[in-house]
């Protein structure tokens, strides 16, 4: 496997379309999400190290989330299409994503709502970044 052969304006554009779908994601579900945590919004916001920093957290980790998708997909599906990229997401979002977080919130007490908030758009990830990656190759 040729761990540096991606399509890195892909990568980007991934992240891109991700990160936006998290813009609008939490916009909707913003006081559910909230009600979800148990906390304030004063409690969340003040708790992390600053309103930008989990905004540069997140465009990395989704980075890095794309990097992967981009490297699997042909590795898993011998090609790169939206549906390859695509179904791949879907795997990795169920079987590593998914019961990770489950597994964490389980153990720190988080409601299942909140697990069905952050599960869903981590779902949306997957998928969105599978289309852009599928549809640029």
């Amino acid at each position: 496997m040729d761990y540096l052969n991606v399509n890195w304006l892909a990568v980007l554009l991934a992240m891109i379309a991700s990160m936006a779908l998290g813009a609008a994601w939490y916009m909707v579900l913003s006081r559910q999400w909230i009600a979800a945590t148990g906390k304030t919004t004063e409690q969340i916001m003040s708790g992390s190290g600053g309103q930008a920093t989990p905004f540069i957290w997140g465009a990395v980790m989704q980075l890095v989330m794309a990097y992967f998708l981009a490297l699997f997909t042909p590795a898993i599906m011998g090609e790169v299409t939206v549906a390859s990229a695509v179904v791949v997401g879907i795997h990795v979002w169920a079987g590593f994503m998914l019961t990770s977080m489950i597994l964490n919130h389980r153990y720190q007490g988080s409601s299942w709502s909140l697990a069905v908030i952050d599960g869903g758009y981590l779902l949306g990830v997957m998928a969105v970044q599978g289309v852009v990656i599928g549809l640029m190759g």
